[in-house]
């Protein structure tokens, strides 16, 4: 079944995503919210990577979205209907879930990046302007967690494309890293299709894990103390995904043998440790 024919919780209930268990920890009405943009994340990107459907198909639909998102108009849809309304009742850009849809228009015809400046771009629409709007959504008071929720993105994002390399691969051609840092390893985008490993790959990964890691660091550095407790939904997340990431590397990257991911009781630990402190916060 299409994730556009289904309500918000079913897509959520479905799509098992680590964002949807870290939606846990949030007050009822801020997690319902959550849950009607989680799932307009997640509707217009399986339209941008339907198999079945078009180049033109699928950028007439997402164009479509992006019409109602923009002039605020609920098309009878159960997700969209829902998600048109957010801008109005928490104060930010409608043009932000305007650039998640361009952001991910792009995967229909673009397989290559040549520079992380380009990657960055794509990272930023598809991962940062989320964050932006989450951020919204969880409460946050100070400005300065705007520029959290950017590195946070740009963190988890990049997190996501080294773990996929593999699938990403296999399932589309589409290869995020970018070209000009293959080459500067002497990595071949015909290695990365081809799934072969090499001390070369390595340390290719290990230049994507070091910036990773730095933007987790500063978004951490960034996180203003005021907006801690409001900002757990987020801080569980970035907990989930860097430990990820350093899982990756004490594995040298096994990214074309399987999609590297945390047990279900070591997220359950996570969030236990989160609600537990904001408890104390309180």
């Amino acid at each position: 079944m299409s994730s556009a024919s289904l309500s918000p919780e079913q897509i959520t209930r479905r799509a098992k995503s680590n964002l949807a268990f870290a939606l846990a920890c949030l007050p009822p009405e801020r997690k319902r919210d959550m849950i009607s943009f989680y799932a307009f994340c997640r509707v217009v990107d399986d339209i941008a990577d339907d198999p079945g459907r078009s180049e033109e198909e699928k950028e007439r639909e997402l164009g479509h979205w992006r019409k109602c998102v923009l002039e605020n108009a609920p098309p009878g849809h159960p997700v969209l209907d829902e998600a048109v309304l957010l801008p109005g009742k928490y104060g930010f850009p409608r043009a932000w879930m305007a650039e998640i849809i361009d952001g991910v228009a792009s995967d229909i015809t673009r397989l290559r990046y040549e520079t992380f400046e380009e990657l960055l771009a794509y990272c930023y629409k598809v991962a940062s302007v989320v964050g932006l709007v989450s951020i919204e959504i969880f409460g946050h008071q100070c400005p300065e967690t705007k520029d959290y929720a950017l590195n946070l993105g740009y963190a988890l994002q990049l997190t996501n494309i080294m773990r996929d390399v593999g699938q990403d691969a296999r399932e589309t051609g589409r290869i995020y890293l970018p070209l000009a840092e293959l080459r500067q390893f002497g990595v071949s985008e015909d290695e990365i299709l081809r799934g072969i490993t090499s001390s070369r790959f390595e340390k290719l990964m290990d230049f994507q894990y070091r910036r990773a890691r730095d933007y987790y660091q500063a978004a951490k550095r960034l996180l203003p103390p005021a907006d801690e407790r409001s900002m757990v939904a987020s801080e569980i997340m970035a907990e989930i995904y860097s430990t990820i990431l350093e899982k990756l590397k004490s594995e040298h990257y096994p990214v074309f043998e399987k999609r590297c991911k945390l047990n279900p009781l070591h997220k359950v630990w996570i969030l236990a440790k989160h609600l537990i402190r904001a408890k104390l916060q309180k």
